[in-house]
């Protein structure tokens, strides 16, 4: 496993946002699609968590385990004889975890038309050690506008996902304080 460099106090140095991005590239064959013909969603899916424990495990300089993922939008489908091209950057860091923005764009394989953008997604990875418990990441360092742009837009999502968990989890004990039964 990589070690993260320190400064002097022992924190982590930050990483920019360049040092760990990575374009996934896959051409979808007949063996990718659904029952309607067209790349079944599944398929896409696992390109992006791949791109994104990818741009995870680099940024955090060793293991990373998807730990959810936010938000997977189609905009188009996919077809077989398209190359599929699955861009993914740390978009925020937290002390363990790490959430990963991908864009999914789409050309035919022998074609020369700009890429077609057909999905994008958020995922949160979570750093682990040897023994599977949490370890600490550097800091991402936006470079660019747009890069801070999906910090701060990257920040939101997080206030979200924890007052979501919060909400269910306090909706759960009052039910279970009133009676209710449960199973899962």
């Amino acid at each position: 496993m990589t070690q993260q460099a320190q400064d002097p106090e022992g924190t982590i140095s930050g990483k920019p946002t360049s040092a760990s991005r990575t374009t996934l590239s896959h051409i979808m064959t007949a063996m990718d699609t659904n029952l309607l013909g067209t790349v079944h969603g599944g398929v896409i899916m696992k390109l992006v968590d791949d791109a994104a424990g990818a741009v995870a495990g680099r940024h955090s300089g060793g293991a990373a385990v998807t730990a959810s993922m936010d938000e997977m939008v189609f905009l188009e489908p996919v077809r077989v004889g398209d190359l599929v091209h699955v861009k993914a950057q740390v978009n925020w860091t937290g002390r363990s975890s790490m959430e990963v923005g991908v864009r999914v764009l789409a050309e035919r394989w022998n074609e020369s038309d700009p890429a077609t953008h057909v999905g994008s997604a958020y995922l949160v990875f979570a750093a682990v050690d040897e023994d599977g418990k949490p370890r600490t990441v550097p800091p991402v360092m936006p470079e660019t506008e747009r890069d801070e742009r999906r910090y701060q837009e990257a920040q939101i999502r997080r206030t979200h996902r924890l007052a979501r968990r919060r909400a269910i989890k306090e909706l759960r004990e009052k039910r279970v304080t009133e009676g209710y039964q449960d199973e899962g």
